[in-house]
């Protein structure tokens, strides 16, 4: 049967729930990181779930599920993709940002890489429902190409082998039921900048991206920083001036600073914490988490590589959340 449209609904409608960093401009969602999530439910048939893909030359990669199926594949290339269900009924569907290609642009508007999501059309009768924000503790994660994803599934350097589905901090993520700002870009450390034009992670922190800044409804519970491995060098203090502001912005949230995975500046990001002598403020070592045989490359997890990240941080974590210890 034909499309018949009926009911746009725009980004920020509230029966469409968005998870992660995202921006909005008028009609428009916009995020730049991967393992950002849109959600909704409707009853009916079929939807079409919109893009602006216009100035983009590099398109991203998302991750589909209808009903908890298999998610699919979908480059997004065109401005729209159709969402249909085999019979009429309630139906979930959940899309996740896989990859947004950190080799072009992605931090200063127009973006050469990015999901701009554009809102959804309902067929004719098809009825979205409120579907309620999603419950749960509420994690930040802050980090680079390991936490967006980068080579998890193969040494590709593209998005054909990215996932941020597979990054330590989604799978965390999703052990802990929580939800996240999982904010990961490559090549990024706290004072050397990112690939696609991002700044330092000192100085992109608080930014959805370049004009656009974060703004958090509510403070999240658990802050988890993995940067470090990309500085050439990193004192003390550089690292400690990093925590003073995510202390500045979140007051009273436990900040866990992880050491990179193969140890570099571990000495360092140790002392700054020691030094900030804030009880919510806790240094963790992540010596032996992994090693080189759990990477695509001699730095990048594999997606099992994740997996075991994943299950040692979650179990650090749970000590921290309330109820969980």
């Amino acid at each position: 049967m034909a499309f018949v449209a009926g009911e746009v609904v725009a980004p920020g409608d509230p029966r469409i729930v968005l998870e992660g960093q995202w921006g909005h401009q008028p009609g428009l969602a916009i995020t730049v990181n991967s393992g950002s999530r849109i959600s909704f439910t409707f009853n009916g048939t079929a939807v079409q779930a919109l893009f602006d893909v216009a100035e983009l030359e590099v398109p991203p990669h998302l991750w589909i599920s209808v009903d908890e199926a298999e998610p699919e594949l979908h480059v997004v290339e065109q401005p729209v993709i159709e969402l249909t269900a085999e019979e009429a009924g309630q139906h979930k569907v959940e899309i996740v940002v896989k990859d947004v290609n950190e080799h072009v642009n992605r931090w200063d508007p127009p973006f050469g890489c990015a999901v701009v999501f554009a809102g959804l059309v309902l067929s004719s009768g098809t009825l979205l429902r409120l579907s309620g924000r999603p419950s749960g503790p509420r994690l930040e994660f802050y980090g680079d190409s390991i936490v967006q994803g980068v080579r998890a599934l193969s040494d590709h350097p593209e998005s054909e082998g990215a996932d941020g589905s597979k990054s330590f901090a989604y799978l965390t993520t999703r052990a802990l039921g929580a939800t996240a700002y999982q904010v990961g870009f490559g090549r990024q450390g706290v004072v050397r900048t990112g690939n696609g034009d991002v700044p330092a992670g000192a100085e992109s922190f608080g930014w959805n991206f370049a004009g656009s800044p974060a703004e958090r409804v509510e403070q999240p519970d658990l802050v988890v920083v993995n940067l470090g491995v990309n500085d050439e060098t990193l004192s003390a203090a550089q690292y400690g001036e990093y925590l003073a502001k995510l202390r500045t912005a979140y007051q009273g949230t436990e900040i866990v600073a992880l050491s990179p995975f193969n140890g570099k500046h571990a000495d360092q990001i140790e002392a700054a914490v020691k030094a900030a002598d804030d009880p919510k403020i806790r240094y963790v070592g992540t010596d032996g988490w992994i090693t080189e045989d759990d990477c695509t490359d001699a730095v990048h997890p594999s997606a099992e590589g994740h997996a075991k990240i994943a299950t040692r941080l979650t179990e650090e974590l749970s000590r921290l959340l309330p109820g969980r210890s």
